[in-house]
């Protein structure tokens, strides 16, 4: 393991992973985001339901070419018990060592009627079979991370299944985007009651029609009303202005209550991204 969760602040950024063969984009925004100072490259397993290159192979290839630490996520939606074990023995071998387990949004039969969901078991079964396996089978063992969603309506629920999460084998978690006043009291409660370790979701809004999208279509995603204000009237420059002075003023709030950042790339914008993590780097040398 290098740098990744030393006393400096940690930040976290989420690539999404090509729908075809050409990862030239997503090999560039590694190397883009790595020289901007983050410590680990989180990359999704197969979001929404929707075929991407899979993230286990992605992470082995990040770390081997680019020598940053990578996050790999893992659902319980797409692989039976027997497929998930035998990936983490792979990661193992090729000296991944994070791994985030959720359970996985579900696929629509509508936009893929042929295609099944495995669900043989959800998350917090997942982290015990990971923990035995860490007791068990690895060297190295693996540093398992969770979902926490912060903008969740009964958030004291929430709070339940992450106390869950620990008993299980977890020791960190990143969570959905704050983008309202609820967020970070929700973080902060949060920071109270875990023992692992926070990183703390931030997502570059970046225009009017992306907040109100957000807001109304994905779940997990509070946008408060002051935010989307923000952006009315808005152009694409001018609105990712407003996207980096956002993310920072969130990083600021989150900090105090966290060991870092999870910062989530916006539309394949690494660019953003990267800017976004040097300011970080910069304000918190």
């Amino acid at each position: 393991m290098s740098k990744t969760l030393s006393k400096r602040p940690t930040i976290a950024v989420e690539l999404d992973p090509p729908a075809n063969d050409d990862a030239a984009f997503f090999m560039d925004g590694v190397q883009e985001i790595r020289d901007a100072g983050a410590d680990l490259i989180t990359i999704a397993d197969c979001p929404v339901g929707r075929p991407r290159a899979d993230s286990c192979v992605l992470a082995a290839i990040v770390q081997r070419q680019y020598g940053i630490d990578a996050l790999p996520h893992m659902t319980c939606r797409d692989r039976n018990l027997n497929a998930i074990r035998a990936a983490l023995i792979a990661l193992s071998i090729e000296g991944v060592h994070h791994i985030l387990l959720v359970t996985g949004d579900p696929i629509s039969p509508d936009e893929h009627p042929a295609v099944r969901p495995v669900f043989q078991v959800q998350s917090r079964q997942l982290a015990r079979i990971v923990r035995e396996m860490n007791e068990t089978m690895f060297r190295t063992p693996f540093r398992i991370f969770g979902a926490l969603n912060v903008n969740a309506r009964h958030f004291d629920r929430e709070l339940e299944r992450a106390a869950e999460k620990e008993d299980c084998g977890v020791t960190g978690f990143l969570t959905q985007p704050i983008l309202s006043p609820e967020a970070l009291e929700n973080l902060k409660a949060a920071r109270k009651a875990l023992k692992g370790t926070i990183l703390g979701g931030v997502f570059p809004v970046v225009s009017h029609k992306n907040a109100c999208f957000l807001n109304e279509h994905v779940a997990g995603i509070r946008v408060s009303p002051e935010i989307i204000a923000l952006y009315e009237g808005k152009n694409r420059e001018e609105g990712e202005r407003v996207a980096v002075e956002l993310s920072l003023r969130t990083a600021r709030d989150v900090l105090p209550h966290t060991d870092g950042l999870y910062l989530m790339t916006p539309f394949r914008r690494t660019a953003l991204s990267a800017e976004i993590v040097r300011a970080v780097r910069e304000q918190y040398a």
